[in-house]
């Protein structure tokens, strides 16, 4: 069976055809009259299917639907738009395993991350479902007599939703999800890489609204680089979530910016785990390898640093070495294969172009470093044992691929210095058994990062954390904790329920 082929065979799975329709709106599904996008294996190299993208006038529209749908839907009670969000998670559940593998397909990481992912979803889901309850406000006291001062949250209107193709479906689902029992309609535009797992996931979408009555409250529009610019510089659109590279964040935040609109932005990450001198070194291994290899190196979470303290990074890397000996790469659908492939052509050249940067600057090549010649964007997991961090520009860089650079320091506090002292604030992580350098790592000079871990990895997440990170990362928060205010607009009002009219601060005026 060609890898197209069984594309159609887990979509039938899920009971979708039609695949070449990028364009969801009220109306419906249609094909999209702009451009065809190329859904490319990363696996086999081989085309999967080819999906019209939307033009400005069909973008339009979608926009124009998603406006009409929220005047209605933000008078819905939150718990009962909840129910829209409880239909969406049972279709999840229903199709777990046809969605996983597509992930897999046609993104390139391993089945049991493409699950991993749909369960991501699922646990978003059930997050919103209890938080369409608890949309709480504060009661402020009053310094005028008979006066009742409140916070409140409304609905902040339509969402531009503009995702990356590493996360092809879940990072779309933690906003969706949540905007939803906020109140806000959300227009969806997936990157061109992965427009498969879109238009699967719209499906399913589909068919949560249409058994709650909520039909456009989600839509989506396929395409290249144009929808997410229209996004960015439309006033209709009061937020946009963009998650992609910090380059683009940086044009998509100043278009947001310049029409006073709201940008939520998870861009990139150069992330670093330090290893101190008690560290569990069989814990920190297991950890580092998962961050660096998972994905291929492919999450804006990876682990692509390791400060080893003096005392154990010679063991500490022999044990990497010897880890990444044993990592089975091959396809992703494959049983017990630990890394698939990198997305796409491109990414195997930036791989090596790196590699070479940093052999230049005086780092060594431990393991890995070549292409297996084969089908599809395959590459060896890289290990690097890096020169001091200020000769060493390379890893300064977000490279994404499966290179990790390992450096040897004296101390927790010159490897914190060193954590820090690069342009991304995303994910952290230490590896100690004292809770001195523990408590010194989380401690306002510890780490600068908006995730910071003891003795687990930087990649892996849960939903019930507010996600995002600092600097170039872009300063975005989804997900949980109190991510959901991003979706409202903050109401202060206050009620005189006396007879007369006390003015603040004392004032007298009549």
């Amino acid at each position: 069976m060609s890898r197209a082929e069984l594309a159609e065979t887990i979509l039938a799975r899920m009971g979708i055809a039609g695949v070449g329709d990028g364009v969801r709106d009220e109306d419906g599904w249609r094909p999209g009259s702009g451009p065809a996008l190329t859904s490319t294996c990363p696996t086999s190299g081989h085309e999967l299917a080819r999906v019209g993208a939307a033009s400005r006038d069909e973008y339009d529209v979608a926009v124009e639907g998603a406006r009409d749908r929220f005047h209605e839907w933000r008078m819905r009670p939150a718990p009962v738009r909840g129910e829209l969000v409880r239909a969406l998670a049972r279709e999840l559940r229903e199709h777990k395993q046809a969605l996983g593998e597509l992930v897999s397909l046609e993104m390139g990481k391993i089945r049991s991350e493409g699950l991993g992912e749909v369960q991501e979803m699922i646990d978003v889901c059930d997050f919103a479902v209890g938080l369409s309850r608890q949309l709480h406000g504060l009661t402020i006291a009053s310094e005028r007599p008979k006066h009742r001062m409140m916070e409140q949250w409304h609905p902040l209107g339509p969402i531009g939703i503009v995702t990356a193709f590493n996360f092809p479906v879940a990072v779309w689902a933690w906003n969706a999800a949540i905007a939803a029992v906020c109140g806000d309609p959300c227009v969806w535009k997936p990157s061109p890489r992965t427009p498969l797992c879109s238009i699967a996931t719209q499906h399913l979408a589909d068919r949560a609204m249409a058994a709650c009555d909520a039909e456009g409250v989600w839509s989506l529009v396929c395409g290249g680089a144009d929808p997410s610019r229209w996004m960015a510089e439309d006033p209709r659109l009061p937020l946009v979530s963009f998650t992609g590279s910090t380059a683009a964040g940086r044009e998509v935040a100043a278009a947001v910016a310049r029409r006073l609109g709201r940008s939520l932005l998870e861009l990139g990450g150069n992330n670093a785990v330090i290893v101190a001198e008690d560290a569990d070194l069989d814990l920190a291994t297991r950890a580092i390898v998962f961050g660096a290899v998972g994905t291929a190196g492919q999450r804006c979470t990876s682990t692509r640093r390791v400060f080893a303290h003096a005392r154990v990074h010679d063991e500490l890397l022999e044990r990497l070495r010897r880890a990444y000996a044993t990592v089975k790469i091959g396809d992703p659908l494959a049983e017990g294969v630990l890394m698939g492939p990198l997305a796409a052509p491109s990414a195997v050249a930036a791989y090596l172009a790196a590699l070479r940067a940093a052999q230049a600057q005086g780092g060594v090549l431990v393991c890995g470093g070549g292409v297996i010649e084969r089908e599809g964007n395959f590459v060896e997991p890289a290990i690097v044992r890096a020169p001091p961090p200020d000769r060493f520009p390379i890893a300064r860089e977000e490279t994404f691929a499966p290179i990790l650079y390992v450096f040897r320091v004296e101390s927790v506090e010159e490897a914190i210095a060193a954590q820090n002292a690069v342009a991304h604030g995303l994910s952290s992580a230490i590896f100690t058994d004292s809770v001195r350098h523990a408590e010194r790592f989380l401690s306002p000079g510890g780490s600068d990062c908006g995730i910071a871990n003891v003795n687990l990895g930087t990649s892996g997440a849960e939903i019930g954390g507010a996600f995002g990170g600092e600097k170039d990362t872009g300063g975005g928060r989804e997900s949980g904790s109190d991510a959901w205010k991003a979706y409202m607009r903050r109401q202060t009002a206050t009620v005189n329920w006396g007879g007369e009219l006390p003015l603040a601060q004392g004032v007298e005026f009549l």
